[in-house]
C-alpha cells in the first residue's frame, strides 16, 4: 500500500513530486510594479493563489491514485520531459479557468500522459490548445456526438422517439437547457466543425433515425476525447 503521508503538503519528499511539478508550471508569470499593479495584485492574487493551490492538490491526489492503481512511478515522471511539458501546458491553462469540465479535462490529459503509451506529443499539444479556447459546452457536445446512444445510456436519458430528424433534436434531448438557444449551440458546433473535430457541417440536416445514432467526431475529435477521458473506472459522460 502507498504511504499517504508522503503526499501530505508541505512535505518535500519524493511523494510530493506531483505538487512540485505543478508549481513549476505555474511560476512563470512576470510581475511589474507600481501602485496600479499593486492594486490589481491585491484584488487578483488571493483568488489566483487559491486556484493554484486547489489545482496542485487535485493533480497531486490524482497522480497518487494513478500510482496506486497503475503502478506508475512518480520518480520516473519527474525525469520524463514529455510529461513535464504536458503538466506545464495544462497547468497554465487550468489556472486561467474556473470551468469545471475544462479543468477536469486538463487534469485527465496529465494523467493519461503519465500512463504507458500516451498520445504523441503533437496530438497532446493540439488538444490542449483546443481545450484552452473551448468552453465546457464544447467538450460536452463533443462527448455526446462521439457515441450518442452510449452517452444517453450512461447518463440515464431516454433516446428520442423519432424516425427522422436533425442532430439538434438529439442535442436538445440530451441537454434540455439548450432548447430555444439555437444560435448558441450552432456557434459551438461551427467551432467544432471549423477546428476539424466533427465531420458534419451543421446540426439541422434531416436524417434517418439510424443516422442520428452515428458517431460525428473526426479522428482528431476522438483523439481529444481519449486524452481527456478519466483513466479511472467512472462515468465519463
Amino acid at each position: 500500500m502507498t504511504d499517504g503521508k508522503k503526499y501530505s503538503p508541505p512535505s518535500k519528499t519524493v511523494g510530493d513530486a506531483a505538487h512540485a511539478i505543478a508549481r513549476a508550471g505555474l511560476s512563470a508569470v512576470p510581475y511589474v510594479g507600481g501602485p496600479a499593479a499593486e492594486l490589481f495584485s491585491a484584488l487578483i492574487n488571493p483568488p489566483l493563489e487559491k486556484r493554484r493551490i486547489v489545482w496542485m492538490e487535485e493533480v497531486g491526489e490524482a497522480l497518487q491514485m494513478l500510482e496506486e492503481q497503475f503502478e506508475v512511478s512518480l520518480e520516473a515522471l519527474q525525469n520524463n520531459p514529455d510529461f513535464i511539458d504536458t503538466v506545464m501546458h495544462a497547468s497554465q491553462i487550468a489556472v486561467r479557468n474556473s470551468q469545471t469540465e475544462k479543468r477536469q479535462a486538463l487534469k485527465n490529459a496529465i494523467l493519461n500522459t503519465a500512463l504507458p503509451n500516451p498520445p504523441e506529443e503533437a496530438i497532446r499539444q493540439i488538444c490542449l490548445d483546443l481545450i484552452e479556447t473551448f468552453t465546457d459546452w464544447h467538450i460536452r457536445i463533443l462527448k455526446i456526438f462521439h457515441n450518442p446512444l452510449a452517452w444517453f445510456e450512461a447518463n440515464n436519458r431516454p433516446w428520442p422517439n423519432m424516425s427522422i430528424g436533425g442532430l439538434s433534436s438529439i442535442l436538445e434531448a440530451a441537454c434540455p437547457e439548450l432548447k430555444g438557444r439555437r444560435d448558441f449551440y450552432d456557434q459551438i458546433w461551427k467551432d467544432l466543425y471549423t477546428r476539424g473535430l466533427v465531420n458534419t457541417d451543421h446540426m439541422h440536416t434531416t436524417m434517418s433515425g439510424t443516422g442520428l445514432t452515428q458517431q460525428r467526431t473526426s479522428g482528431i475529435g476522438g483523439a481529444l476525447l481519449s486524452l481527456i477521458e478519466s483513466p479511472f473506472e467512472e462515468n465519463n459522460g
